[in-house]
């Protein structure tokens, strides 16, 4: 079973005089990660390090640092923590003594996974994104049944109807196939969009 994070966590410790800060962030897609390494850009760091992992997708960065010393074991701590739709930015300021690659690897892995220690795990549940029509009039049934679950969705008024895309978990998309067979007569189906992963 896949876990994230709750929310953000950081952690910080100095190691031979230089600053290690490691901060996790649950995110959902790439744009999440540009997004938040685009707003935690610190010119002050000598080197901001990174790794994430969404789904099967993994990238890593050593920003500088010797190949291998810095991405990589912080990815190698996401996925020891069997952590996915995470991202765990190191950032490192120089403090004048230099660690030698495999002291490298154990303080930003070391950094990132005492960062993780501190995380609240919760479960993944996977979610899809779905679509289907119905008529004006029965729009207030499926409306009242996707807020009563909490559902996540959008509706579009068209010239015959509402067209709705709703994100929902693995295990409500059958009785919903079955309420809009069932409202609609059989004349509406619940169409699964599949999800388009951009590598």
């Amino acid at each position: 079973m896949p876990f994230t994070i709750a929310s953000q966590v950081s952690f910080e410790e100095d190691i031979k005089k230089s600053r290690f800060q490691a901060i996790a962030v649950p995110v959902e897609n790439e744009q999440d990660v540009k997004d938040f390494l685009e707003l935690n850009k610190d010119v002050s760091t000598t080197h901001q390090c990174w790794a994430w992992k969404i789904g099967h997708h993994v990238r890593f960065n050593d920003d500088g640092e010797p190949s291998g010393t810095a991405g990589r074991p912080i990815l190698a701590t996401i996925e020891g923590n069997e952590l996915t739709n995470i991202l765990v930015l190191v950032n490192r300021w120089y403090g004048g003594i230099k660690l030698g690659t495999g002291g490298l690897v154990r303080a930003y892995g070391g950094c990132a996974g005492q960062c993780l220690l501190l995380a609240e795990k919760i479960e993944l549940i996977e979610k899809k994104k779905v679509s289907f029509s119905c008529q004006f009039n029965e729009w207030a049934i499926f409306q009242y049944e996707l807020n009563q679950q909490q559902i996540e969705y959008t509706e579009e008024y068209t010239a015959t109807g509402v067209s709705v895309i709703a994100l929902l978990q693995v295990h409500q998309i059958e009785p919903l196939t079955l309420k809009i067979q069932d409202v609609s007569r059989g004349r509406e189906q619940l169409k699964v969009i599949e999800d388009i992963q951009n590598d």
